[in-house]
């Protein structure tokens, strides 16, 4: 299986991106995944949707190859990043990369509600028309990581808080079953 993975943050040292690199390594042995950097595209112009720069057409078709999507973001403002909504315009127009395809939301916070006001605006954008992705449901799937500083290890590069690591065990094995149920 090979996955993409889009990180709504541009910050190096992101907990966000450090748990993309969790999951990229500690499930290796169930997909490939990789990590497709969201903050080298232009900004989405509908002028040039129908001969994009290659950039553009380089992105969406990786997301278009992938078997799956996970995207991990923060929050900022009650809402997703605007480098994030960028990716998402893009991939809605002309081809449409992302319909039907699954998609799995993750995020890390420091504060006590971890993302979920992001996550369920995400949801709200991967409906819509021009995405219509076939996210994970929510029920017991949500990956809200709060109270980021406790989590990660010394050097911030991986989730370590072992109760989370379960529970990310357990979205990830779902995930993964629900990339290979298919859609109709």
């Amino acid at each position: 299986m090979k996955y993409v993975a889009l990180v709504g943050s541009l910050r190096r040292g992101s907990y966000n991106l450090q748990l993309t690199k969790t999951i990229q390594d500690r499930y290796r042995g169930n997909f490939d995944l990789e990590i497709l950097d969201i903050g080298v595209l232009p900004h989405y112009d509908q002028d040039v949707e129908n001969d994009a720069p290659e950039i553009v057409k380089t992105f969406k078709n990786k997301v278009f190859e992938a078997d799956g999507v996970i995207i991990v973001t923060p929050e900022y403002n009650w809402s997703i990043p605007g480098v994030l909504k960028n990716a998402m315009d893009w991939l809605s127009r002309v081809d449409k990369v992302l319909v039907n395809k699954p998609v799995m939301i993750a995020g890390v916070s420091v504060g006590i509600l971890g993302t979920i006001r992001a996550q369920l605006h995400l949801r709200q954008v991967l409906a819509s028309p021009g995405l219509q992705a076939k996210v994970l449901p929510a029920a017991g799937n949500e990956v809200l990581v709060n109270l980021a500083s406790g989590k990660f290890d010394e050097t911030k590069e991986l989730l370590t808080d072992e109760g989370t690591l379960q529970h990310l065990d357990g979205v990830v094995k779902r995930f993964i079953e629900f990339v290979g149920e298919g859609f109709k």
